[in-house]
Order: C-alpha cells, then structure tokens, then sequence
C-alpha cells in the first residue's frame, strides 16, 4: 500500500502479474472481485508507485535504468518524467495539496541529488545539488550485456575513464548481489570516484535472482535455481576478461551478505577467474544458516537442508563445504560484524578457517 484517497486503498502488488501492476481497493468492500486494476502489468517491471496530488507516479525499470511515468488515478497516462542520464531513482515524495513532485537522483559519476518536478511547466531543478569530488567528464558509465551458461542477457554497467584503451591491464571491481527480489541499480558510491582516479574499472552486474525484470527475473535465481545467479556473474566476467577491459590477475570481487554468499560461491567455484575477493558478512554455511537467529526468515529464498531433495542443491554451492584443500584461491579479505544478528559471524569465521587450511 503506497497512498489513499478516502476510503479507497492504492497498492503495488504482483499478485497474478509478475512485473507488478497497481489496484485500488475499497476498504469498506475489500473483497477481491471488488478490486480494481489502475495500472496494469506491462512488459517492464513496475518498481516502486507514489501518490502525490491525484495522481501516480510510477517508476520503472527499463533494462535495469530508472523511468518515471505520471498516471492519473483514472489509470489514463499522462507524462514521462525525463530523468537527468544513466542512473537511478532512490525516492520520491510529495503533498497531496501541491503538485511539485521530488524524486532522488544518483548515477556510479553523480552523487544522490533531490530534483523537484512540476508538471505543469514539465520543468524540472536540482534542489541543492551534490558536487561530484571528481571531474566526471573523465568519465562514463555504459551499460553491456553478457551471455550467461543457458544464454540468458545478463546486464551489467561499467565506469571507467572514457578512451580506455582495451588491452586487459587495467584493475577492476565487480559488485553484485543476486537475491531476495532485490534490484542492484546503477547508482552513487563515495569510494568508487578514488578507484576511478587509480585506473580503476567499476561494474556492477543485475544477476538473476533480483527484481530488475520483475519477479520471473527473481524465480529464475532461488531455490533449486540459485547456480543461475553465480553462472550470471560468472559470465560477467568472463566477458570483461575476453573484451579486454581487464584480465584475471587485475579483476576482484566484492559483495554483502547474500553478495558475500555470490562471492564466496563464485570463488570456489572459478578460484582461476579472480585475484581477490572481498565477501562482507556473507551466508557461508548454506547448510546451517537457518539454525541460527532471522536465518529461518529465507528459507523461501534458499531452501533448507532438513528437506533432502533442498539438501542435495545447497551442498554443491554452499562456501564452507566447497572449499577445496591445495586449490589456490584468490587473496580473500573477509568481514563481518561481531554482533550481527541476521548473519551470524559465526559464516564468516568457519569460512575464513576453511580457507585458511585449505590455501594452496
């Protein structure tokens, strides 16, 4: 539920629509068949919807890039919101008794910056707008796409100093996370301009498992079907390895919690592909996690291994267990945090032992 005009009840829901569309219920007859659909699913995912003067405004992700639409509450659309370059929407917010519309902005070059829309003019302005610490016409970020193990397009979006000449020296660092229908978007990072100053290549890369297109996107990477996340990200980076943008000596990795999951089973599984690999707070006992504090809350994400026929996936990627004795892995820096109480340390403790005995 995002908003309400008297007693009728505005929602973003996928129920019967993997891409997610927006209801209006009546709260004095809620009854399903009284529902009635506003927006409907279309063939981009409906990421988040504001109600904001008498009217929607929906955002939605077009190859994994921010597009916000204005639609009247009568379900007619209105107009396009023309968005300030490659980036993404963090938020967006407004009165009901004003029609400006505020959206946060923020690209991999740009840092988080409020613009206010008015839709009468269609013009809009920054609201105290960040300065970038770098001169980011240096710089670009483009988007490309790699073919993962089934064929899948897989997206990813690389920053780097503009002319890059493409012959495999240059260090890079890909990001991911891969789960829980979460969208990983081309957005701000304070410590990425540093990186980009040193030479660095930055990638981020939408795995299966997220939300970029929708939940079908989200399906195709849980449960029995989690390998398609580390095969996508794998992908990834056999095609930065193969277009020349770097090589595996220069290329590391790095992600949190169910990232740090994607970088500890990704290293086990291609030690040859990487040089380092920087797992924060990873879920690295697959086969215990859900034994200890909100661990239980994601079985519908990973299974569980009390169930035999879930067993039999999570022990081929599970980190712990997949630690190889005499393999030569890539220098790994493992964090967490002593009083985490989502992902125990106790994963990154076994895992960083496990590596440590095993270190060819």
């Amino acid at each position: 539920a995002f908003g309400n005009v008297g007693s009728m009840l505005y929602l973003r829901t996928d129920r019967g629509a993997p891409n997610r569309k927006v209801i209006a219920v009546n709260v004095r007859h809620p009854e399903p068949s009284a529902w009635t659909t506003i927006v409907p699913e279309g063939k981009q995912a409906i990421e988040t919807v504001s109600l904001i003067s008498g009217r929607l405004v929906a955002q939605y992700l077009v190859d994994v890039q921010s597009r916000l639409s204005l639609v009247g509450l009568d379900g007619r659309p209105q107009d396009d919101i023309a968005l300030p370059g490659t980036g993404s929407v963090a938020g967006i917010g407004g009165r009901q008794d004003s029609p400006e519309i505020f959206y946060a902005f923020s690209s991999p070059l740009f840092p988080t910056s409020v613009f206010s829309y008015d839709p009468a003019s269609k013009k809009e302005m920054p609201f105290e707008a960040a300065m970038p610490p770098v001169d980011v016409s240096q710089y670009e970020t483009k988007q490309l796409f790699a073919d993962s193990k089934d064929g899948t397009r897989v997206p990813l979006f690389l920053t780097a100093r503009k002319g890059l000449p493409l012959d495999g020296s240059h260090p890079a660092m890909m990001y991911g996370y891969g789960g829980f229908s979460i969208s990983t978007l081309p957005a701000y990072r304070p410590d990425v301009p540093a990186w980009l100053e040193l030479g660095g290549i930055w990638v981020t890369v939408n795995m299966r498992g997220g939300a970029e297109y929708g939940e079908a996107w989200h399906k195709a990477g849980n449960l029995e079907k989690k390998q398609n996340v580390f095969d996508d990200f794998i992908a990834a980076a056999e095609y930065l390895v193969r277009e020349k943008y770097t090589s595996p000596s220069k290329l590391g990795i790095m992600g949190g919690s169910n990232g740090g999951l994607l970088v500890g089973a990704v290293e086990q599984q291609r030690p040859d592909l990487f040089a380092v690999a920087l797992p924060a707070v990873g879920v690295m006992d697959v086969l215990r996690y859900d034994r200890f504090t909100g661990g239980r809350a994601w079985v519908t994400e990973y299974g569980s291994s009390s169930d035999r026929a879930q067993f039999a996936y999570l022990v081929k990627y599970s980190p712990v267990q997949n630690v190889k004795p005499g393999a030569c892995y890539p220098a790994t820096l493992v964090t967490t945090a002593d009083h985490d109480d989502r992902v125990v340390p106790s994963h990154s403790f076994k895992f960083t032992a496990a590596l440590q005995a095993a270190q060819g």
